[in-house]
């Protein structure tokens, strides 16, 4: 029997080196550690990858643990040995498509907490618009679809996670209609299937232009109503927790911050599932929610969790342009209203400010190009012509086509001033989608045991170096499906030690500091927050260089190091958690995976296009892979808030 102790630093260094190891031929690597053999063969996406990777399991002392877990409703009360420590069988982290279909499932097999941080309603699926893309028509087919896929991904997806995705995703919608979704029919009765760029076929699947959003209240209706899963809204999930057993890191649940009573709760479970989705509040304007800050993707990189791709952050080419807007909104947004991929499917079309049609001298497909292609014609547009938007316009279209297919778009639009059936509106690209995150296998395994992931915190290598639009909500309902069986098998054979929650320090809320203190901290990380934001904007955005990246990476080092000093100085300790601090810390990570991996990057391709390698690279037809490094880390954002305490 072994016995799991907590594990060492996840801090990790960034230096490139060539694999050399056998199976390890499409696998670009960033470390600055010696990783074995077995394990770099193991995150090989190669067509010789075992589908599950081998999950090892800790085995803790048998001493008081929970030897026959029963689901009850009464799960909240029942499974808590204290009000700040609960005890599960699954612990789901994120209430987007992706967590609440996987907590539906495992829930026929034990209990199941869904950690949310706003309300449950408010995640990225919520303000998915477009659609899911599936193949249900007859002259569609798996293999066109793959084919779309791949083409949008430049070449860098894994054709098996492809085939997988596009093979299964006709029944992941059928379960969603089964379970009260509603999507739009045509006048023949069937799924009215819609086109977007990059498809070569109608295949997308919609509820008007709010689709998103009908699918979680779907969701969401069911998850309410099953007895064996307990929701717990506003608890910012801080840290997971992990141990070591020999060489194998476990996860053992999650620290959390209510951040309405400011407790720090402990969730100890058997495995817990990460679906926190992205990260679109690196930059300062992007079609994302607030909460999309890079919780899970820092989470996982601080508990040794590998990381791929994280170069390629999707811009979407069209949210709106509130500079152009005849009324202007009365405060800035929180996030960017975004106008669906599927105005330019239904023939939208792209003007410059002076009604010249510039997307065809782009690309032969023209507005129906992939959306890399599309956000960089439009960045280019704007800088050759110092202007600050461009214009879609599907005017020319039937006015109650228009209408019945963009009720939402055309709601909001004509609340500023623009009537879309007679106007064209103004856009501009936003940042919208990490194509990169915590690193999957086929079943949304990872390398840490007991640790799975779903949704756009996972990388799964579907997207590749670009992701084909309407992509994301058939991957986190595949893969949310697929992690299934595999966290069941799991479940049955882990024990759980109720001494567990004494392993590690807990993280404390900073009630010593006076209220003008912790307002100053706050102040104070708003304003770095936005710096940070704009420094991700202006050195890694849409076109970079290895000049601009590199003065990125030293900005960002001198603005944590500033923040951090100043937040020590105040009297904040480093085992101490409030939203914005912990928000701060996930920000500066997530930034700092996408320039390492950014600069790691020595082609163009997808999502990343530098004037310094402007070309693609049949030798660079790589994933970027970041594997956890053992050195001491020296700042807090990259170091889990339940290790000892660093005196700085």
């Amino acid at each position: 029997m072994t016995t799991c102790i907590p594990s060492g630093s996840s801090k990790l260094h960034y230096g490139v080196t060539d694999c050399k190891a056998q199976g390890c031929r499409r696998t670009s690597w960033v470390f600055d550690v010696p990783i074995n053999r077995s394990v770099q063969k193991k995150f090989s996406w190669s067509n010789g990858r075992s589908k599950v990777l081998q999950i090892q399991k800790c085995n803790v002392s048998k001493s008081q643990m929970y030897e026959n877990w029963k689901p009850v409703r009464s799960i909240v009360s029942s499974c808590m040995r204290d009000g700040s420590t609960k005890y599960f069988d699954f612990t789901v982290i994120g209430s987007g498509v992706a967590g609440l279909r996987y907590a539906l499932e495992v829930a026929k097999h034990g209990s199941v907490a869904v950690i949310t941080k706003a309300e449950p309603h408010e995640s990225n699926t919520n303000y998915a618009q477009g659609g899911v893309s599936a193949v249900l028509c007859p002259r569609d087919s798996v293999e066109s679809h793959m084919r779309d896929t791949i083409v949008a991904g430049a070449y860098l997806c894994d054709e098996e996670t492809v085939r997988v995705v596009c093979t299964e995703g006709p029944d992941r919608i059928r379960e969603l209609i089964a379970m009260g979704a509603s999507f739009d029919h045509g006048e023949d009765g069937n799924l009215h299937l819609t086109r977007e760029g990059g498809h070569s076929h109608h295949r997308i699947v919609h509820a008007a232009d709010m689709t998103g959003k009908e699918i979680e209240r779907a969701l969401l209706e069911a998850v309410v109503n099953d007895p064996n899963i307990s929701v717990f809204e506003h608890h910012f999930a801080i840290d997971l927790l992990t141990c070591q057993d020999g060489s194998d890191t476990v996860c053992l649940g999650v620290d959390t911050l209510n951040t309405e009573t400011r407790e720090v709760i402990r969730f100890i479970s058997k495995v817990t599932l990460l679906a926190s989705g992205g990260a679109g509040h690196t930059y300062p304007t992007t079609t994302n929610p607030l909460v999309a800050t890079g919780d899970g993707m820092a989470m996982a990189h601080r508990a040794q969790a590998v990381i791929s791709n994280m170069e390629f952050v999707q811009f979407h080419p069209t949210a709106l342009a509130d500079e152009g807007l005849p009324i202007k909104p009365t405060k800035p947004r929180e996030n960017a209203f975004l106008i669906s991929e599927a105005v330019r499917g239904n023939g939208g079309i792209l003007y410059n400010l002076s009604m010249e049609r510039f997307m065809p001298t782009y690309d032969e497909r023209a507005e129906l190009a992939p959306r890399d292609v599309v956000a960089r014609s439009i960045d280019d547009q704007l800088k050759k012509r110092n202007e600050k938007y461009v214009l879609l316009d599907i005017s020319h279209k039937p006015r109650e086509k228009i209408l019945s297919h963009f009720p939402n778009i055309a709601t909001v639009c004509l609340q500023h001033g623009v009537d879309i059936t007679r106007h064209p509106i103004p856009v501009v690209p936003a940042a919208h989608y990490m194509c990169g995150g915590v690193r999957a296998g086929l079943q949304g395994e990872t390398n840490v045991q007991g640790l799975f992931v779903a949704g756009e915190v996972a990388c799964t290598g579907l997207h590749g170096a670009n992701r084909l639009a309407s992509n994301s909500l058939l991957e986190a309902l595949v893969f949310a499906r697929r992690a299934v069986q595999p966290s069941i098998d799991h479940m049955k054979s882990s024990s759980l030690d109720l001494t567990a929650s004494n392993w590690w320090c807990r993280p404390v809320a900073p009630v010593s500091l006076r209220n003008d203190i912790m307002h100053k901290i706050v102040t104070k990380t708003g304003k770095l927050r936005k710096e940070l934001q704009s420094i991700m904007w202006r050195y890694v955005g849409i076109v970079r260089s290895t000049t601009r990246l590199e003065t990125a990476e030293q900005k960002i080092g001198e603005l944590e190091a500033n923040w951090e000093e100043y937040l020590f100085r105040q009297g904040w300790e480093p085992t101490m958690v409030g939203l914005e601090a912990c928000e701060m810390r996930n920000l500066f990570c997530c930034a700092k995976l996408v320039v390492s991996s950014a600069l790691a990057r020595h082609e163009s391709r997808g999502l990343h296009y530098t004037i310094d390698f402007p070309h693609l690279e049949e030798s660079k037809r790589l994933p970027t892979i970041i594997f956890p490094s053992s050195t001491v880390s020296t700042t807090w954002s990259c170091r889990q808030l339940h290790k000892e305490p660093m005196y700085l």
